[in-house]
């Protein structure tokens, strides 16, 4: 990694030095926030999640309640029925957690597949401002690989990209607090 930077850090100075290296930067993943495509995005997201908590809570629902209901009679079972609703509610709590990792993985899918044509359209966007502006580079600043970037110096793309996308000018990401 180190000596991927340090060729980078090179290749840089060589341009930089022949006076026509320009740079840009970007957070794509705050310009595809932005757009109308991920709103869609998410609210299918939203309704596709709310869809598998009420399964989860049915689920849960019907576990509690044959759970209850083994601890109210279990005194008055005998073994063998007792012994068939332990196999019942262990084979319930199982497809439960089963349950919460296929709909886990499934929610991840459809999110990856609902965003990557978005994110793809933003690269696009991207590509062709950066062309269009005649940039050598463009950074991407969500990851934050660069330590400082001298803003006068370089190119930020977002005011162009959200234009590009159809974003209104004055729209901003939400703030997240943690």
């Amino acid at each position: 990694m180190k000596k991927f930077a340090l060729v980078v850090l090179a290749a840089l100075l060589a341009f930089s030095m022949s006076g026509q290296t320009k740079f840009g930067y970007i957070n794509t993943t705050e310009l595809v926030m932005l757009t109308a495509d991920a709103d869609s995005a998410m609210v299918k997201l939203q309704a596709y999640q709310k869809d598998l908590e009420g399964e989860l809570v049915s689920m849960r629902t019907e576990f509690q309640n044959k759970l209850n209901t083994y601890q109210q009679k279990q005194a008055t079972w005998t073994a063998a029925i007792k012994e068939s609703k332990e196999a019942e509610i262990q084979e319930m709590d199982q497809r439960i957690q089963q349950f919460q990792q296929t709909a886990s993985g499934d929610l991840q899918q459809l999110q990856a597949s609902l965003f990557a044509p978005i994110f793809e359209k933003a690269k696009n966007a991207i590509a062709k401002i950066a062309k269009d502006k005649g940039l050598s580079f463009v950074f991407e600043t969500s990851t934050n690989p660069l330590a400082y970037i001298n803003e006068a110096q370089g190119v930020d793309l977002m005011p162009l990209a959200k234009a590009a996308l159809g974003v209104p000018a004055e729209k901003v990401a939400p703030t997240q607090i943690q």
